[in-house]
């Protein structure tokens, strides 16, 4: 009986040494291939009948950004994509197109993704808001209607806190922040912050950082994300080009931070949201990232609050329900024009 336990748990030993031996190596050949053999020079061109420029400043370093050709008397327009693992002005083209015609609209890349600057440095939430609001007052020059999706709300929030003159109007597609606020103890909560704190140390690591976004931003995963988003068909440009702009030097390290929860703005509803006293409209529907449980109590406690549900789409209004979301959108440009 002895002989028999002694050989199982030497067969165990070896099950389990081959098994993390295993995982080793595959660890080390994505390494190698990911460095080897994956380009990670690619370029953003967006299909857009605009200028192209680039914004820099001491504080933001360069941000790419698009203007339309024509010129306008009206309120200009800036448009502001949302933070995820591939996103860039790619996901706001539609709104670009359908108001370049007739008014002066602005399209920027936040930095660390789209055609932006990718260096290595310490992405926060107060570089976002700094690029929205240096870009309106040193390169537009006056107030603009600003659109913006997602986790760029808590940015314009922000900027709008420290400088409201910046802003005319405000137009949030699906922002963050509506969730109901968790009743989770403190103690929890600064938990959580230490196991987050500790993955970014993980994942700043040099040799397998890129590697490990080269599985978040692979071809099948940018898929899967848009997939979510989309009730009918997915435009096949908007993936290759989210695939280009996820495939640039330095592509990788805002999004870590975002991945470890690092660019999100603390209670943005409380602290920021209720302050707003420009005219917001906030354009939803059933996006499968953020949730909308206090958007009704925004609205009914300020006055200043308009909420229009987008029907039938999950996450980009601006492409499947385009009609609807501009004549919103539209209408409520020309009350604050």
């Amino acid at each position: 009986m002895t002989e028999k336990k002694e050989v199982k748990s030497k067969a165990a030993g070896w099950s389990l040494g081959s098994l993390a031996a295993l995982a080793l190596a595959a660890k080390a050949g994505w390494v190698i291939y990911s460095k080897k053999y994956i380009d990670h020079h690619a370029k953003v061109h967006l299909a857009l009948d605009a200028e192209h420029h680039t914004f820099e400043s001491d504080t933001i370093g360069k941000i790419n950004y698009y203007e339309s050709k024509v010129e306008s008397k009206k309120t200009p327009i800036l448009l502001v994509h949302g933070i995820h693992l591939y996103a860039g002005s790619h996901d706001m083209v539609p709104v670009f197109e359908a108001f370049s015609a007739y008014r002066k609209i602005f399209l920027i890349d936040l930095p660390g993704f789209g055609g932006s600057e990718k260096s290595d440095r310490p992405y926060r939430p107060g570089l976002y808001h700094a690029a929205i609001s240096e870009f309106v007052r040193d390169q537009i020059g006056q107030p603009v209607h600003v659109v913006v999706m997602g986790q760029s709300a808590e940015y314009t929030a922000v900027a709008n806190e420290q400088n409201s003159d910046l802003f005319k109007s405000i137009v949030m597609i699906n922002p963050s922040g509506m969730q109901m606020p968790g009743a989770g103890h403190i103690s929890e909560n600064k938990w959580w912050e230490q196991v987050r704190n500790l993955a970014l140390s993980y994942l700043r690591v040099p040799l397998w950082s890129l590697p490990f976004y080269d599985l978040l931003a692979s071809r099948s995963s940018i898929l899967n994300y848009y997939h979510k988003r989309f009730t009918y068909a997915l435009p096949p440009d908007l993936v290759d080009i989210a695939y280009t702009s996820a495939h640039q030097p330095g592509a990788h390290f805002a999004p870590i931070l975002h991945y470890c929860g690092k660019l999100c703005v603390p209670d943005v509803r409380n602290r920021y949201y209720k302050h707003i006293t420009k005219p917001v409209l906030v354009v939803f529907d059933q996006d499968p990232e953020h949730k909308f449980d206090m958007l009704p109590v925004m609205v009914r406690e300020n006055a200043n609050w308009k909420a229009v549900r987008s029907s039938h789409t999950r996450g980009m209004p601006q492409f499947e329900n385009s009609g609807e979301t501009f004549r919103s959108i539209e209408t409520f440009w020309k009350k604050h024009d």
